[in-house]
């Protein structure tokens, strides 16, 4: 079975896998890895590995090294961001090395007046937002006209304004989402002085020249907010998406490094071969008709041009 990328997808794009080392790599990880390595490889692209470890509270220095390790045993070699510059100390697609990027960043969007700080908590977020189940929390905008002055234990948001956003997703078609209903004011710098998710891979998408982002559906109400922001930080255009399926859980949720599901490292422990997992990964989101063993230089053969 082969996925057909529309005719208008970029040729030779520049995407990038971009775990967050808050845990081990699951199947999940995998079946991210091999939507992103076999469209890159069916196009001719380039594939950045970026460490997402925005979180300092959740990231561990160990997990970036056993993800590194897994991606070597998978036999996933990015282009840029290899795991030798990792190993040797700081390196420019590692976030929390990126600290002066994001500060000039949050520099033209206050110069622009299109920040303000606020001191809510996660709690008060909660208590004033929906009790409905798999619904975002929208913010409410409490501090947008308080003038409150930036310090220490205030977190900083940029101003959604109404409008919508419209994109063409390469495998769910034209999307339509309205930032401002669905998560109010963007938090770019949370309370603790950590930037957030939605800021820094922004930032990181615009400044490393990615023009095509290969990621789960879980991330795909994420997509009309950074493209937006994009926009507000002097982005002319976004890049383009493709959002794969997930691979569930028999509960019904996604898999999560929280709950252990289906480790690489356990699978590897187990005797399971490199091929396996990426034949499973595969076959749990549609890209083969049933497990069968595939290696990572074949990956591209998953997807028609």
């Amino acid at each position: 079975m082969q996925f057909q990328l529309p005719p208008d997808t970029p040729r030779g794009p520049l995407t990038r896998f971009a775990p967050a080392p808050t845990g081990y790599l699951h199947l999940g990880h995998a079946a991210s890895a091999v939507w992103v390595w076999g469209v890159a490889r069916a196009l001719g692209g380039t594939v950045l590995l970026r460490i997402e470890d925005h979180d300092r509270g959740r990231s561990r220095r160990e997990y970036e090294q056993a993800i590194l390790e897994d991606l070597e045993w998978l036999g996933l070699e990015p282009d840029l961001g290899l795991p030798s510059e990792y190993r040797g100390g700081s390196s420019e697609y590692r976030q929390s090395d990126r600290a002066a990027v994001y500060e000039r960043e949050l520099a033209r969007l206050t110069g622009a007046g299109l920040v303000f700080s606020c001191d809510c908590s996660r709690r008060r977020l909660r208590e004033s937002g929906t009790d409905m189940p798999n619904v975002e929390t929208r913010y409410d905008g409490r501090c947008r006209h308080r003038g409150l002055a930036p310090e220490s234990g205030r977190g900083v948001r940029v101003r959604m304004e109404p409008g919508e956003e419209q994109f063409v997703d390469l495998r769910l078609g034209v999307q339509t989402q309205t930032p401002v209903e669905q998560c109010g004011d963007l938090l770019i710098r949370d309370r603790l002085g950590q930037w957030t998710y939605q800021f820094a891979v922004t930032v990181d998408d615009w400044e490393e020249g990615v023009n095509l982002v290969v990621r789960g559906e879980d991330l795909l109400e994420s997509t009309g907010r950074q493209l937006r922001l994009a926009r507000l930080l002097g982005r002319p255009s976004g890049p383009r998406f493709l959002h794969h399926p997930l691979i569930m859980s028999p509960s019904g949720a996604k898999l999560s490094k929280a709950n252990r599901d289906t480790g690489v490292r356990e699978l590897r422990v187990a005797g399971v071969s490199p091929e396996e997992v990426l034949g499973a990964a595969a076959a749990a989101t549609g890209l083969l008709v049933e497990p069968a063993t595939i290696a990572a230089e074949d990956l591209g053969a998953l997807f028609k041009v």
